[in-house]
């Protein structure tokens, strides 16, 4: 069966297959340091701030590299580009066995973080490949790669044990490089990148694909991934530390119970990409910012005592958490953080089909500084109150504010484009798929508009300029 002017459904699958297996290996070397990072500080004696902010650095170069990566692969092609970053990140995780000072560790660990970035090549190049209606599932399934954080959790530790932690960094930067190479020569040029080049046209250029930036829905959007991810890589290093000092438990439990959370969090992000596919990214958002509330809400109310009076004196009761019941809502939060990831990725190439590059980096970015603000604004706020729950009660707030703008962005866009849905049958919202075309607005925050494609590119990024 032949899409995409003459693309084959083999085509697709080969570059689903080779683009998410990079991933997951680019996402298991980002995070090498949560393994290797504890011997490298005993080696060298680090204090806790050099540590911390060692372990940091790739998560910082990883979000920031990703809009210009994205642009890189708008103008030359995912194919290139990708397999020219897991090479450079190769030779950078490879300089990690020689080095012998802090000053090249984060060199180097700079050079690790791009492989963060390779999140956003891998979106733009799958996205090509597939029709609007089939991207949801293709880009949940791409973005399934995160589960690389678990390979590395997994399996780094036993070649720590037997290698060494120089060692170990040559086995993934071959692994890497390996996988590099075999990108390039079993994949395909993706089709919009060839048809340019069958046509001797070039790429737009940086500003140009910059352009879409202006508009405040591409920031909203950011703001919504800044939750799905960014909390999501935050709570995985965060989890660890909060579970032994709230309820005392040992740190090999800890990290397991963290698991929990970090697993359902990854793996079903290709379900959201279908859900998203079949009922729309703006129902997938309204799920999970709702569910994320209502956990929230349970994980964020502290250890309280009370006391009543009653008719024969005082009474006194407490209300606390379970451990039990903060994994299980840690667990049930992660799955619907995993349905989100796919969701915002739903929307960019439906709504900026030709700036997948630029729009995706700017809000992977920020998904991606979400990692390194969050867990920084947790300690804080945990030193300000000494309430562990804190850290909760950040992201309930930010999860509330998503939630609130979103919603009152797409209540003004409807009632501007459908003012006949004023007054009670805004209630019935949901129902404006079933509309005749012509009334149908464009939804700029993804949904059932989109489900039969947008009127035009940018949605109607007009309602939202900044």
């Amino acid at each position: 069966m032949k899409n995409l002017e003459g693309v084959t459904k083999p085509d697709q699958y080969r570059a689903l297959g080779l683009s998410t297996f990079a991933f997951t290996v680019c996402f298991a070397v980002w995070t090498i340091f949560s393994i290797i990072g504890v011997k490298i500080k005993q080696d060298l004696g680090l204090s806790e701030t050099q540590f911390g902010l060692l372990v940091a650095t790739p998560v910082l170069t990883g979000s920031i590299s990703r809009i210009f990566l994205g642009i890189w692969t708008e103008q030359f092609g995912g194919r290139r580009v990708f397999s020219i970053l897991m090479l450079i990140t190769a030779a950078c995780v490879y300089l990690l066995s020689f080095a012998n000072s802090y000053a090249l560790f984060l060199l180097a660990a700079l050079g690790v973080g791009l492989a963060g970035g390779s999140f956003i090549v891998g979106i733009a190049y799958t996205s090509y490949w597939f029709e609007k209606e089939r991207q949801g599932t293709a880009l949940g399934i791409f973005g399934a790669g995160n589960v690389g954080a678990a390979v590395t959790n997994f399996g780094a530790p036993f070649l720590l044990v037997a290698l060494g932690w120089q060692q170990t960094a040559i086995v993934y930067a071959t692994i890497l490089a390996i996988v590099a190479v075999a990108f390039f020569l079993l994949s395909k040029e993706d089709p919009m990148t060839a048809a340019r080049r069958r046509e001797g046209g070039e790429g737009s250029s940086a500003m140009m694909q910059l352009e879409p930036l202006k508009y405040v829905q591409v920031w909203r959007f950011a703001l919504y991934y800044f939750f799905v991810f960014g909390a999501f890589v935050a709570l995985a290093s965060y989890l660890p530390r909060y579970y032994v000092g709230a309820y005392g438990v040992s740190i090999a439990v800890a990290g397991t119970l963290a698991a929990l959370y970090s697993m359902p969090a990854s793996v079903f992000r290709a379900l959201g990409g279908w859900l998203s596919d079949k009922f729309g990214a703006r129902a997938v958002m309204y799920w999970t910012f709702i569910a994320s509330l209502a956990c929230l809400f349970f994980l964020s109310y502290p250890d309280t005592q009370y006391t009543v009076q009653g008719k024969d004196g005082p009474i006194a009761f407490s209300f606390a958490l379970p451990l039990w019941a903060a994994v299980t809502f840690t667990v049930i939060l992660g799955f619907f953080m995993s349905l989100g990831k796919a969701a915002v990725y739903k929307h960019i190439p439906v709504y900026y089909p030709e700036h997948v590059g630029s729009v995706g980096g700017l809000v992977g970015m920020i998904g991606g500084l979400g990692g390194f603000v969050l867990p920084i604004v947790f300690g804080a706020v945990l030193d300000m109150t000494g309430v562990w729950t804190s850290s909760y009660m950040v992201l309930f707030l930010l999860v509330a504010v998503s939630l609130i703008w979103m919603h009152g962005a797409i209540r003004r866009m409807e009632r501007r484009k459908v003012p006949e849905l004023g007054g009670e049958a805004f209630r019935y919202l949901p129902e404006i798929q079933d509309l005749p075309h012509a009334q149908r607005p464009t939804d700029p925050a993804g949904g059932a508009a989109q489900a039969r494609g947008p009127a035009k590119a940018h949605g109607d990024p007009n309602s939202e300029r900044a």
